[in-house]
């Protein structure tokens, strides 16, 4: 009986263990996930304020973009001061017109909102 007692109580003891070990596992793992996320995230910041990609300091610049469908979209793009409106679809980019008198496009986009609101602060 004694005995019996005994292999029992080590059966709930290697549970309770066992339990215990699943726990810090994944504690451990998820720990990982957060540390590698993290990472990912502090590089992207440190690209982005060392201006290591490239963004609208190409040669060919995105003025503005306008969605027409669900696939397509109207672009207006400026290379070397000429201004082009493009027709863009997922299967092709047609040239609808080289504009004569450029197009000034308002910078309102949210990048610039923030960009303005930091400065206000500051």
């Amino acid at each position: 009986m004694s005995q019996t007692l005994a292999t029992t109580a080590d059966a709930a003891q290697a549970v309770t263990s066992k339990g215990t070990l699943d726990i810090s596992a994944f504690a451990g793992m998820f720990g990982g996930l957060l540390l590698v996320l993290l990472i990912i995230f502090a590089l992207a910041y440190l690209l982005k304020r060392l201006n290591l990609v490239s963004g609208t300091h190409g040669v060919i610049k995105t003025l503005a973009q306008t969605p027409v469908g669900p696939k397509e979209r109207l672009v207006l793009a400026e290379l070397d001061g000429q201004q082009y409106l493009l027709g863009v679809t997922s299967s092709q980019i047609t040239l609808l017109d080289k504009l004569q008198n450029p197009v000034t496009v308002e910078a309102n986009s949210f990048a610039n909102r923030l960009k303005l609101s930091r400065q206000d602060q500051q």
